[in-house]
Protein backbone atom coordinates (compact mmCIF):
# COMPACT_ATOMS: atom_id res chain seq x y z
CA UNK A 1 0.00 0.00 0.00
CA UNK A 2 1.16 3.43 -0.68
CA UNK A 3 2.06 5.45 2.28
CA UNK A 4 2.12 9.20 1.40
CA UNK A 5 4.49 10.94 2.46
CA UNK A 6 2.92 14.65 4.48
CA UNK A 7 5.24 16.97 6.48
CA UNK A 8 1.74 18.84 7.61
CA UNK A 9 1.01 18.97 11.75
CA UNK A 10 -2.39 18.59 11.93
CA UNK A 11 -4.31 20.17 15.29
CA UNK A 12 -7.93 19.75 14.33
CA UNK A 13 -9.45 15.83 14.75
CA UNK A 14 -13.20 15.14 14.09
CA UNK A 15 -14.25 11.74 14.19
CA UNK A 16 -16.63 10.63 11.16
CA UNK A 17 -19.51 8.41 11.68
CA UNK A 18 -19.36 6.38 8.56
CA UNK A 19 -23.08 5.65 6.98
CA UNK A 20 -24.67 3.11 6.35
CA UNK A 21 -25.06 4.77 2.53
CA UNK A 22 -21.18 5.32 1.90
CA UNK A 23 -20.74 1.45 1.91
CA UNK A 24 -20.92 -0.07 -0.92
CA UNK A 25 -22.05 -3.76 -2.49
CA UNK A 26 -17.96 -4.79 -1.11
CA UNK A 27 -18.24 -3.26 2.16
CA UNK A 28 -15.91 -0.21 1.19
CA UNK A 29 -16.67 3.26 1.69
CA UNK A 30 -17.72 4.68 -2.12
CA UNK A 31 -14.81 7.57 -3.26
CA UNK A 32 -17.78 10.23 -3.42
CA UNK A 33 -18.62 9.92 0.42
CA UNK A 34 -14.72 11.19 1.14
CA UNK A 35 -16.10 14.53 0.01
CA UNK A 36 -18.77 14.47 2.40
CA UNK A 37 -16.20 13.47 5.48
CA UNK A 38 -13.78 16.60 4.23
CA UNK A 39 -17.04 18.85 4.05
CA UNK A 40 -17.65 18.12 8.18
CA UNK A 41 -14.27 18.52 8.79
CA UNK A 42 -13.72 22.19 7.19
CA UNK A 43 -17.08 22.97 8.72
CA UNK A 44 -15.99 22.00 12.29
CA UNK A 45 -12.55 23.39 11.60
CA UNK A 46 -14.07 26.73 10.94
CA UNK A 47 -16.31 27.21 13.69
CA UNK A 48 -13.89 26.24 15.82
CA UNK A 49 -10.95 28.45 14.73
CA UNK A 50 -13.30 31.18 13.71
CA UNK A 51 -17.23 30.61 14.66
CA UNK A 52 -18.17 30.97 10.68
CA UNK A 53 -21.27 29.17 10.83
CA UNK A 54 -22.43 30.20 14.39
CA UNK A 55 -22.02 33.49 14.06
CA UNK A 56 -23.41 35.85 11.51
CA UNK A 57 -20.61 36.54 8.62
CA UNK A 58 -20.77 38.08 5.65
CA UNK A 59 -17.55 36.73 4.28
CA UNK A 60 -17.52 33.01 3.30
CA UNK A 61 -14.78 31.11 2.24
CA UNK A 62 -15.71 29.16 -1.21
CA UNK A 63 -14.11 26.11 -2.59
CA UNK A 64 -12.29 27.19 -6.31
CA UNK A 65 -10.40 23.89 -6.64
CA UNK A 66 -10.45 20.14 -4.56
CA UNK A 67 -8.05 17.13 -5.36
CA UNK A 68 -7.83 14.37 -3.19
CA UNK A 69 -5.18 11.10 -3.82
CA UNK A 70 -6.91 7.67 -2.36
CA UNK A 71 -4.09 5.41 -0.53
CA UNK A 72 -6.10 2.70 0.95
CA UNK A 73 -9.93 1.01 1.22
CA UNK A 74 -11.73 2.20 4.14
CA UNK A 75 -14.26 -0.45 5.26
CA UNK A 76 -17.83 0.48 7.02
CA UNK A 77 -16.53 -0.89 10.25
CA UNK A 78 -13.28 0.94 9.96
CA UNK A 79 -12.73 4.02 12.91
CA UNK A 80 -11.41 6.94 11.00
CA UNK A 81 -10.37 10.38 11.97
CA UNK A 82 -10.55 13.46 9.47
CA UNK A 83 -7.96 16.07 10.35
CA UNK A 84 -7.70 19.78 9.22
CA UNK A 85 -4.75 22.26 8.84
CA UNK A 86 -4.23 25.40 6.95
CA UNK A 87 -0.92 25.16 4.91
CA UNK A 88 -0.93 28.52 2.89
CA UNK A 89 -2.73 32.22 3.33
CA UNK A 90 -2.79 34.22 0.27
CA UNK A 91 -4.43 37.64 -0.66
CA UNK A 92 -7.22 36.22 -1.52
CA UNK A 93 -7.31 32.70 -1.06
CA UNK A 94 -5.99 30.18 1.26
CA UNK A 95 -5.32 26.14 1.38
CA UNK A 96 -7.19 23.59 3.45
CA UNK A 97 -5.16 20.06 4.17
CA UNK A 98 -7.30 16.72 5.27
CA UNK A 99 -6.37 13.50 5.05
CA UNK A 100 -8.50 10.89 6.94
CA UNK A 101 -6.91 8.53 9.17
CA UNK A 102 -7.55 5.07 10.19
CA UNK A 103 -7.42 5.05 13.87
CA UNK A 104 -6.34 1.01 14.17
CA UNK A 105 -3.87 0.94 11.86
CA UNK A 106 -2.06 4.81 11.97
CA UNK A 107 -2.27 4.85 8.13
CA UNK A 108 -3.32 7.81 6.02
CA UNK A 109 -6.19 6.53 3.90
CA UNK A 110 -6.72 9.97 1.82
CA UNK A 111 -5.46 12.99 1.23
CA UNK A 112 -6.94 16.14 -0.17
CA UNK A 113 -5.96 19.44 -0.76
CA UNK A 114 -8.92 22.65 -1.13
CA UNK A 115 -8.08 26.21 -2.38
CA UNK A 116 -10.67 28.33 -0.98
CA UNK A 117 -11.76 32.14 -1.80
CA UNK A 118 -13.03 34.28 0.64
CA UNK A 119 -16.49 35.60 -0.95
CA UNK A 120 -18.52 38.59 0.26
CA UNK A 121 -21.79 37.89 0.14
CA UNK A 122 -22.95 41.67 0.48
CA UNK A 123 -20.76 42.44 -2.90
CA UNK A 124 -20.91 39.38 -4.44
CA UNK A 125 -17.54 38.99 -5.42
CA UNK A 126 -14.05 37.68 -3.93
CA UNK A 127 -12.63 39.67 -1.60
CA UNK A 128 -9.48 39.47 0.42
CA UNK A 129 -8.35 36.81 3.31
CA UNK A 130 -9.97 39.04 6.09
CA UNK A 131 -7.13 40.22 9.10
CA UNK A 132 -9.30 38.46 11.79
CA UNK A 133 -9.77 34.64 10.00
CA UNK A 134 -5.37 35.11 9.06
CA UNK A 135 -4.95 36.17 13.36
CA UNK A 136 -7.57 32.97 14.06
CA UNK A 137 -5.87 30.42 11.49
CA UNK A 138 -2.45 31.66 12.27
CA UNK A 139 -3.02 30.96 16.15
CA UNK A 140 -4.72 27.78 16.16
CA UNK A 141 -2.48 25.99 14.33
CA UNK A 142 0.54 27.82 16.34
CA UNK A 143 2.47 29.12 13.02
CA UNK A 144 2.73 32.35 10.38
CA UNK A 145 1.36 31.56 7.09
Amino acid sequence: MIQPTDEQTYRHNLDIQIRFNDVDRLGHVNNNAYFSYYDLGKVDYFNQVFHLYTEPNDILPVVVNINADFYAPVFGADDIVMQTTVSHIGKKSFTLEQRAVNRKSGQTVCHCRTVMVCFSLKNNTSVEVPEDFRRAICTYEQKEL
